[in-house]
């Protein structure tokens, strides 16, 4: 069972930056495909960002130009740099791990356990 563990969110006003942490222990890491999701209250769990073994990066079109993903494989980290933060990108944030590329919820086997992330106007 691959264990997916997230950190970095919190609060922050309108045109804020954070930043995201997504650790696993999975000896693999370096051959996984890693994305981020989000869920806001109501809504559906929807696509950000992944990332695949050899850095190739996609984006949602919400945070394109706003959000980058990136990871450190001697770390088995992957990153979400989230910068000019606007209030509807409040959600619970996901980060998720698929054997494959992907940008539904469907393609991805492994799940964190989110992280909270708020953007006050």
């Amino acid at each position: 069972q691959v264990q997916l563990v997230e950190t970095g969110g919190g609060s922050v006003q309108a045109g804020g930056s954070l930043r995201l942490s997504c650790s696993t222990s999975e000896r693999t890491f370096s051959n996984v495909i890693m994305g981020w999701f989000r869920q806001a209250p109501g809504k559906e769990r929807e696509f950000v960002a992944t990332i695949t073994w050899n850095y190739a990066t996609y984006y949602a079109d919400s945070v394109k130009g706003r959000f980058t993903i990136f990871r450190d494989n001697a770390l088995n980290t992957v990153y979400l740099q989230m910068n000019s933060l606007k209030p509807e990108d409040t959600a619970t944030y996901y980060c998720a791990a698929a054997p494959k590329f992907g940008i539904t919820t469907r393609d991805y086997d492994y799940w964190g356990q989110g992280t909270q992330v708020t953007v006050s106007s």
